[in-house]
């Protein structure tokens, strides 16, 4: 019997997800920002990658493989199953949960001792209630374990009755809140297998004699050059598509963020180490794309250097992506990133306006994205500068210079944000400054309404010419490396993107969708009109 089944995503019903959040109103910030990623194709909410998947199967291509924003080994059953492994517990995964229902009825028919769930993309419950249903139906007997920031987030930021409610609706069994939690699904194991009450683990929920016990929390603090991949484990499971992590948490304090708060302490793995990572990981010869998911991969500086000239050095033959901190960046830098195989980076710009920037606490300047951004362009580096709008002391004259930004640097990509009002960011303890009234997409402060940002963001999708608008649901940064791979070149993904934009953006400013007209429609297909190559195949 295996002792956990790690379950990495569950991508939910697209349809039912706009439904639900059609529900808050589709005037809410909510529903606005998610009406920017889709169109109403035959009746059907349809993202960018959907619609090639319906696509490919009336053409006849014979590519049986759906087009999918996370076709990759999900990260956290790369290193919770290695660490589960190196502390002596069998583990078996299920990646995608809607591709593999059959792959994974056929696991659960051996009662497995416990599933785990995680949450990592997740904002509503409903994704992982899914997945705890179709595991009580197929292995009653197997406990239910669900963890991650989704779990980790209700309880920083509710009530405890209300999180009782949210428990209840989820129906898992056992819940770990901390931001790791390696080391807790470790104790949890250990105590099921042991028959053991989980009275006294840290960091775990668990319901007894009809009631949820909430143990204490702590902080959990698992060494990062210990607790690496063991890329043996996984074999041909890994394909073309892999994720590495060369450090854990953020050593910057920016007033819209949380995750430093809940990650703890910055640490990274020393350079000897990465080149391990990256020597096992050239092992595995059907890798052609990585992807770092180092909040601060180019801090320290002399560190990612000296990471680039190692990339060089050994030439490992894959193509890779990254963020990246245009303030912590220089010429050199990017000429060696390009060197190194580097294919795109995700720039955190968030706003245009020193104004801004200085009242998020971010360390970079605009000048910092001037000098970057054309730079990564001349060294054939993709770039996307993501963007919040609506921070606390955002006015129309920020915005501008946020707008002049876009149109003087010419990042390949943007994606405009509306700031989410988030009870554990740092700027909270400040909302009384700013005025700050309302919570998460609905607000309202002294200088802006989440209306005003909303409608702003509408405007800048229009009539943004020199930046493609990345859709984001469905369709990250990544996504583009991603079609890459599957036989479209750089310049078919920028005119299928920007035709389906506008696709998309004949329902901006309707309260009611309408069906996407048939002229857009034959845009797109005539850019959809390319060989599919099956992914873990040469393109």
């Amino acid at each position: 019997m295996v002792d956990c089944i790690i379950v990495g995503h569950n991508d939910g019903d697209f349809p039912a997800q706009v439904d639900m959040v059609a529900g808050m109103g589709r005037d809410s910030g909510a529903y606005r920002d998610l009406s920017l990623a889709f169109m109403q194709w035959e009746g059907v909410p349809t993202r960018a990658l959907d619609f090639l998947t319906r696509q490919q199967v009336k053409d006849g291509y014979g590519d049986d493989r759906r087009y999918h924003n996370l076709e990759m080994l999900w990260p956290t059953i790369t290193y919770l199953g290695s660490f589960l492994a190196r502390h002596g517990y069998s583990f078996d995964y299920v990646n995608l949960f809607q591709d593999e229902k059959e792959q994974f009825a056929a696991k659960l028919a051996d009662e497995p001792l416990a599933v785990a769930i995680t949450t990592t993309l997740y904002v509503t419950p409903d994704p992982a209630v899914e997945v705890v249903r179709f595991v009580r139906d197929h292995s009653p007997k197997t406990k239910v374990i669900v963890g991650g920031p989704f779990v980790a987030n209700y309880a920083r930021q509710t009530t405890r009755p209300a999180f009782s409610q949210v428990l209840n609706l989820v129906g898992a069994d056992v819940y770990v809140v901390s931001s790791e939690g390696e080391s807790t699904m470790v104790n949890v194991l250990a105590a099921l297998r042991e028959g053991k009450s989980l009275r006294g683990i840290p960091n775990v929920i668990f319901r007894e004699d009809g009631e949820w016990v909430f143990n204490d929390e702590r902080i959990e603090t698992n060494v990062l050059d210990q607790n690496m991949v063991d890329y043996s484990l996984f074999g041909k499971s890994l394909g073309q598509f892999v994720t590495l992590r060369t450090a854990k948490s953020c050593p910057f304090s920016c007033a819209f963020c949380g995750f430093p708060a809940r990650a703890g302490k910055y640490v990274y793995l020393p350079l000897e180490l990465v080149e391990r990572e990256l020597d096992r990981i050239r092992e595995q010869e059907s890798v052609t794309s990585l992807t770092i998911i180092d909040d601060t991969v180019n801090v320290p500086k002399v560190r990612f250097k000296e990471i680039l000239r190692l990339m060089i050095r050994k030439n490992y033959g894959f193509r890779w992506n990254s963020f990246y901190r245009s303030d912590h960046g220089d010429d050199e830098t990017i000429d060696l990133m390009a060197e190194a195989g580097c294919e795109g980076v995700f720039l955190g710009v968030e706003s245009g306006s020193d104004t801004m920037l200085k009242a998020m606490n971010k360390t970079a300047r605009r000048h910092n994205y001037m000098r970057a951004i054309p730079r990564l362009r001349q060294a054939g580096i993709i770039s996307h500068a993501n963007l919040i709008i609506g921070f606390p002391g955002e006015t129309k004259e920020t915005v501008d210079e946020t707008r002049g930004l876009l149109a003087e640097a010419q990042p390949d990509f943007f994606r405009p944000q509306l700031w989410y009002a988030d009870p554990i960011t740092p700027i909270w303890e400040r909302r009384d400054e700013f005025d700050v009234s309302g919570s998460m997409f609905n607000w309202r402060h002294r200088t802006m309404t989440s209306d005003q940002a909303a409608d702003i963001i509408d405007d800048m999708f229009l009539s943004t010419p020199d930046s493609l608008w990345l859709p984001q649901s469905g369709f990250e940064l990544w996504s583009v490396f991603y079609l890459m791979r599957r036989g479209m070149s750089l310049d078919q993904v920028k005119q299928y993107v920007r035709a389906f934009n506008a696709a998309v953006g004949e329902n901006v400013g309707r309260s009611t969708p309408v069906e996407v007209s048939a002229g857009a429609v034959d845009r797109l297909l005539e850019r959809a009109q390319f060989k599919p190559v099956r992914v873990g195949s040469a393109p």
